[in-house]
Formats: structure tokens, sequence, C-alpha cells
């Protein structure tokens, strides 16, 4: 059957539905970005707040800003806004459909009904999932006031082309109305996101006024947030897959894991939901959390990545139980990793990891090695490196992080275990691989790469380690060289 409201009372048994009515809703947030990761998690838990008959006046209001946006627009519509959420999980599957999405706004050039909408005071959080690449940040980590989008708005503040200026644009309206601002909350996977959201939004504002920009630095919050799940998009598989299961025809279903995790910075200009009742982390710190996450999970990822790629593995859940990727993965999370890790309120760690081993076990979700290889120059420094640095300067061993730095050197060759031609998806591929072929003979050439390991390779601990690492993996291949690692040879 069509998703639609008028079906709901029709879905299979199986089938969790929402049991508040549409016309108890009303509109609260704005939420910019409804891709699968934000139907999969805020707003999931925004559902399960209104099925506790709670906060109904925190409904979502969908928005973007790019063309493509109105084709999801459409798709929606089409479906009266909801959608079908199923939780893949080993020990049993879990469908629901969700419906606390009210409205999405036309996608216009210059955004005007972005604007207006942001600027009713019934509007009190305007939320963001505009990826991590969205905040128009250069490659030092600052504002990019050259990019062709800031320049565009900064010349044209009422018809602004990026969600940044449209904000902006809502704000100043706010301010001259007197009414009091939205929070802007990003739920995008990058460190300090609420602190990014602030740097681009008032980097733009000073462009346009600077006392608009010190209004919104101050009156404006921007709260930080770790958030975490994994979910994979959406193809005609999970929609073949959802018709044949449970016998809902949904233009833009989801599949994600059932684990999901968000922890957030308790600062907000005009209230929030009471969204500590459904799970919700709430603290006035999320750097802990943060950290966390981005060693053991993000940095396990990385780690485990570039040996299972050389092994010829394709999906996560394959490589989760290959005995010499997780025995690795396993000895260098407990012996060079969770060690870095401060502690984290109310969180044990070995358990934390036990936990996304099950996760990276868990084949419903189907994601793969691939993905993981992505853009290694940009995950490399964040994810594994800083653990490096730490160790180094606590005096720690570093046998097995080094050993990640050369298998990724190995796999920029182009060449698996298998004799399998890699294709390197990274921006900085050319350079890197030049780089990782000049290593065969002179290693320094891979750590001469400042842009990836910056002082760190004038360290003579880790350039010592890096190479040898490096030079056993070309002599004796990879399966070998883990074996001899998680064996303590």
């Amino acid at each position: 059957m069509k998703l639609t409201l008028a079906a709901l009372h029709d879905l299979p048994a199986a089938v969790d539905r929402p049991t508040y009515f549409r016309d108890q809703l009303s509109a609260g947030i704005v939420h910019v970005g409804l891709g699968n990761f934000h139907r999969a998690h805020m707003a999931l838990y925004l559902h399960d707040l209104f099925q506790k008959g709670r906060d109904l006046d925190w409904a979502i209001v969908g928005a973007g800003v790019r063309p493509a946006d109105s084709v999801v627009r459409a798709d929606l519509a089409a479906q009266d806004w909801l959608t079908t959420v199923c939780e893949l999980d080993p020990a049993g599957d879990r469908a629901v459909v969700t419906g606390p999405m009210i409205d999405f706004l036309p996608v216009e050039e210059g955004n005007g009904p972005l604007i207006r909408r942001m600027t009713d005071p019934a509007i009190r959080i305007v939320s963001l999932t505009v990826t991590e690449g969205g905040y128009y940040v250069d490659s030092s980590g600052a504002f990019d006031v050259d990019h062709d989008d800031i320049r565009h708005d900064a010349a044209n503040p009422d018809t602004p082309r990026t969600v940044f200026g449209a904000i902006i644009a809502a704000l100043r309206a706010r301010k001259a109305a007197g009414i009091t601002p939205f929070t802007v909350m990003s739920c995008d996977n990058l460190p300090e996101n609420g602190h990014v959201a602030r740097a681009t939004v008032t980097g733009l504002a000073r462009l346009i006024d600077a006392d608009t920009a010190n209004w919104i630095d101050k009156a404006v919050a921007f709260p930080c947030a770790m958030v975490d799940r994994i979910t994979p998009a959406t193809s005609d598989r999970e929609r073949e897959m959802i018709a044949r299961t449970y016998g809902i025809e949904d233009r833009r279903p989801i599949t994600c894991e059932s684990f999901r995790q968000w922890v957030l910075e308790d600062s907000f200009s005009a209230g929030r939901p009471a969204f500590e009742d459904v799970g919700v982390t709430i603290t006035p710190d999320v750097s802990p959390y943060e950290l966390m996450k981005i060693r053991i999970l993000n940095g396990g990822h990385a780690a485990m990545a570039y040996p299972a790629a050389l092994l010829d593995i394709h999906f996560v859940h394959d490589a989760a139980v290959e005995p010499l990727v997780r025995g690795f993965l396993d000895k260098l999370e407990r012996e060079e990793i969770i060690p870095t890790v401060p502690p984290v309120p109310d969180t044990d760690l070995a358990t934390y990891y036990a936990r996304i081993g099950e996760r990276l076990e868990n084949p419903g979700v189907a994601d793969t090695i691939p993905r993981l290889c992505q853009d290694g120059s940009n995950r490399q420094p964040k994810f594994i490196l800083p653990t490096t640095r730490d160790r180094l300067a606590d005096g720690g061993g570093i046998e097995g992080l080094s050993l990640v730095s050369a298998l990724w050197c190995h796999y920029l060759c182009g060449l698996s275990e298998g004799g399998r031609t890699i294709a390197i998806d990274d921006p900085s591929a050319d350079r890197l691989r030049a780089a990782a072929i000049a290593a065969r003979t002179d290693p320094r050439a891979f750590l001469d790469l400042d842009f990836v390991f910056g002082d760190l390779a004038q360290n003579a601990v880790f350039a010592d380690s890096f190479a040898r690492h490096l030079r056993a993996l070309q002599q004796d291949g990879t399966a070998k060289v883990l074996r001899g690692y998680i064996d303590g040879a």
C-alpha cells in the first residue's frame, strides 16, 4: 500500500506507527537537509517524544536550499511527510512509520519561503544536516570568505544562496521585530559542530553588517552535539525490501542500524523539547563524548579500513569477523587508543568499544570497506594521528598506530594482496600515490606530506617505527605483518 496518513490504520501489525494525530502538531523547528540521517536520528527522537504525548508544539518543517531538495520534497509530499524507518538488528528488525514533520517549504532561488518561515516566532530552533563539507571551511579549518557562494550572499543579503545567508536574513528580521532569536543546532557529524556553525554564521554576517554579527554572537545559541548512527543511502534495494517485508510503498524509506546516540549541549536561545526523556544525553560539555567517539569509533574505522582493503574484503561486517583484521583492531584499541581517552561521564569505555564491535558485525547495514577508505588524507589527521601524538607525549608505545600509517601508505600504492587494482578515492589521490610509491625506497617521502603528518614526521620514534612496518609489509605482505603484531612478534 502507498504510505499516507489515511493508510496508517491499515499498516501490518509488525509496523509501529504514530499514536499522535497530525492536527495535534504545530511547528517549532525548521530543519534544513532532509537526508536519511536526519529522518533516522533527530526526527525519530522527536517521534518518540510525540508518542509520549509530549512537546507537540515542536514539530518539524523541512527545508532545503539545493535544486535536488525539490525532488525530496515532492516524494515526501506524496506520502504526507511520513517516513518508514527500518532498524536492522541481528536479533530482529524493527520498522516504524514516523510523522514528526508537518511541512516542507518550497525550494526557491533567493530562499524567500525559508527566510519567512524562520522569521515566524513559533520557530525556536533551526537545525542542520548539510554534510560535514557544507560549512564553508577552508583547508586550514577557517571560514572561507572567498567562496563564491559566500561572496554572493555578502553582496545579496536579502536573496541569499546558502542556508547561512538565509539564517542571517531571518535573524535580522527577528531582531528588527523584537522577536527572540532561534537556536542554530547543527546535527552534522563533525567535531565541535556548534562552534563551526557559529563561525560560519557570524563570519558571513560580519561581511554584511558588523552590528548584526556582534548581536548574533551574543544572542544566538549554537549548541555542540555528538551524533552517531550508521544510515546507508537508500536505493531500489531498500525500497524493494520495505515493500516485500512490510507491504509498504515508500518512496524514501530508510534502513539503519538499531544503535543511535545523541549527546547535546544544553545551550538554547528559546527553549527546546524534552529530548532527555527519549534517550538524548543533555550535558554542559559534549567534548568528552566527542573525543571518545572520534578516537574509538572513527579511529577504529580508519584503522581497520586499509588492512581489510589490502586483504580484498568488501563489507565491514566481513572484516569485523576476519581474525587478522579484528585481532589487529582489538589489540590496537585496547593497548593504544582507549588508554588515551579521558573518563567520560556514565560511560565504561570497554563496554562502549564492545558495543562498537557488535555494530561492525551487523550484516544488515551492509557498510563497505571502500567507504571507510575514502578521504584518508582528511580522516587520518583527525582520527589516528592525534592519538599517535598523545601516546608519544606520554611515552606510550605506538606499534599499532604506526602500523596503521604504514598500512595506509601500502594501500595507496594501489594494489591489493590478491593483485586487485585499488581506486584511491581522495581529493589528494595523485599526490598521495606518488609519495607512497616513492616510499618503497625512501619511507621519508611519505612522511614528508606536511598537510597530513605535520611535525609528527620529525619524531624519530614514529618515523623509525613507520619505516620498519612499511618494509615488513613490502617484504612479507599484510597477513603476515598483522599476525606478527597480534602475536607480539
